[in-house]
């Protein structure tokens, strides 16, 4: 959440096929999401999740939520490749978390992976989705950023007009896009990961009923309980500013909250 915020390894190229099948701007944003980043500091979290494949994930945005959810999904079996404009500085975290992870630049993370997250200040989304059309086209991308009047300018104020599922969609054209991981603060996505008894809700929305599949087993796989909202139109139910929004809450309380049965 950002309110300063694939290939599948299967048994043979059946899987492979079957995964894949399913499968300006804001100057001050665009330069924020480009910067190097400080990696962030290690989390504690349980074993990696059994079964199900390995997903190849590509990290474009590697701060506080990118990064951490780069490490969770490493422990859990995934490649993952986070990046920046400048990768050498995220040699240190590569490093500690092993042989799934890489880094590289955002244009070589997004044709990496086969899933990709984006974690960036909302302003600078339109230039990805520019930028990287051709390596995202086709891809389940999960969103996690927030439109902020005060950092991304009168887009921030138009995106919540219209609600920020729909809004993203215009800016990432042609991707399986799910809104995801905007709803919980990155003390708590980190601290709470894998938590004993009910765990934190992490509300989706998506209009690709696969993409939205792929997105509740990351969710799990990251130590968090997913709640399928719905389409992208509903994303706007779990925008900034509304009751469940960066709250900590467990996954019934979400439910609650947006009056799913």
């Amino acid at each position: 959440m950002n309110t300063r915020t694939g290939n599948t390894r299967t048994g043979g190229n059946g899987g492979r096929r079957g995964f894949l099948s399913m499968v300006g701007a804001m100057a001050a944003g665009a330069a924020l999401y480009a910067l190097p980043l400080v990696a962030p500091p290690p989390v504690a979290i349980a074993q990696p999740a059994p079964g199900g494949d390995r997903l190849k994930i590509g990290i474009i945005g590697s701060g506080r939520i990118g990064g951490t959810l780069g490490e969770l999904w490493v422990k859990a079996g995934h490649q993952v490749m986070l990046s920046s404009r400048h990768p050498e500085n995220l040699k240190e975290l590569v490093t500690r978390l092993g042989p799934l992870a890489r880094a590289g630049t955002p244009r070589e993370a997004a044709a990496f992976g086969d899933v990709i997250l984006v974690s960036v200040p909302y302003g600078a989304l339109p230039q990805i989705g520019r930028d990287y059309a051709a390596e995202l086209r086709g891809k389940v991308v999960l969103d996690t950023g927030n439109p902020v009047a005060r950092r991304d300018g009168a887009m921030a104020d138009e995106a919540k007009a219209k609600g920020t599922g729909v809004a993203s969609a215009e800016f990432l054209p042609g991707v399986r896009l799910v809104r995801a991981f905007n709803t919980i603060p990155s003390r708590l996505l980190r601290g709470e990961a894998h938590r004993a008894g009910e765990r934190i809700g992490v509300p989706l929305a998506a209009d690709d009923a696969e993409a939205m599949q792929i997105a509740m087993r990351l969710v799990k796989d990251a130590g968090h309980e997913p709640v399928a909202v719905g389409p992208l139109a509903r994303a706007k139910e779990f925008d900034v500013g509304t009751p469940v929004y960066a709250k900590g809450l467990t996954a019934r309380e979400v439910k609650k909250g947006l009056g799913i049965e």
